[in-house]
């Protein structure tokens, strides 16, 4: 319902209110019918806030290979037996043996510390406290292996072959 200048309210019959609403809803759908048929643009200028562009992120799927990138499994090829190269039997390393209870190893060059203490281990049977590793200017890696308390570094060398 609607109201006048006077401020009194105008009274819609019942039969013209459903053409009011028939109408306004028909152009509603003809608005709507007409947009999709001419089709929605959007198109415009973009404001930019960057001065770089930067890519849209695109959907990017799992890779679904139809084999194996490699037939066989990689084989460990640093062993105990190869990363303990040979005992060093110089005199600071005799020294060593006999004042600080410290075997002196040339070992590979790719190993690494822990893998030097457990390779100790396993080949002489010896636990050790700690190690210690240099690269010397001829390009190998020397260890220098401190055994535990237990184990004395002179019976281990005489039965190792070291003296």
């Amino acid at each position: 319902a609607s109201e006048r200048a006077t401020g009194t309210p105008v009274q819609l019959s019942p039969s013209t209110v459903p053409v009011v609403v028939a109408t306004m809803a028909g152009t509603k759908a003809a608005a709507v019918s007409k947009g999709l048929k001419k089709g929605i643009s959007k198109k415009g200028t973009r404001i930019h806030t960057k001065v770089h562009f930067y890519r849209p992120k695109t959907l990017s799927l799992d890779r679904k290979p139809k084999y194996a990138p490699r037939s066989v499994p990689k084989k460990n090829t640093l062993d105990k037996f190869s990363v303990i190269k040979y005992p060093l039997t110089t005199e600071s390393s005799m020294k060593l043996i006999e004042d600080s209870n410290t075997l002196v190893f040339i070992v590979n060059i790719k190993s690494n510390k822990r893998q030097i203490k457990s390779a100790v281990k396993e080949l002489y049977n010896i636990d050790c406290d700690k190690v210690n590793t240099l690269i010397t200017p001829r390009g190998l890696k020397k260890a220098y292996v401190r055994l535990s308390k237990e184990f004395d570094a002179l019976d281990v060398a005489n039965r190792v072959g070291v003296i």
